[in-house]
């Protein structure tokens, strides 16, 4: 079962750690949003933080784009209007990424848990 995270606390966490607890973030998502699909996840949370790592994280903006495709069907099925999702956290990834982890978390918060 999918439980709610704080928003704040998840972005405080990560600033605090200088990012660190983002790579966790990302990984809680990774499942979370896979499981309310009933998806095997994108890629591993092992190998999801790897290729963030090495890629010095351009990897993270593909993975972004495809959890706005996830959280897009996720809507969708909960027969709430389409949007943007995938376009919005492509932008934030390649700006400002602690933004787009917090909206992930947002509408995993609405829609899933």
């Amino acid at each position: 079962m999918v439980q709610k995270r704080s928003v704040g606390m998840n972005i405080v966490l990560t600033l605090v750690t200088l990012g660190i607890y983002g790579l966790y973030w990302m990984t809680t998502l990774n499942t979370d949003v896979a499981q309310e699909c009933g998806e095997p996840p994108i890629i591993s949370n092992g190998m999801l933080v790897l290729l963030t790592i090495v890629t010095c994280g351009i990897y993270m903006v593909y993975w972004a784009y495809k959890q706005g495709e996830r959280l897009e069907r996720v809507r969708a099925a909960k027969g709430k209007p389409a949007g943007s999702l995938p376009v919005l956290y492509l932008v934030l990834a390649l700006v400002f990424f602690i933004v787009g982890l917090a909206l992930m978390q947002n509408e995993v918060n609405e829609n899933i848990a």
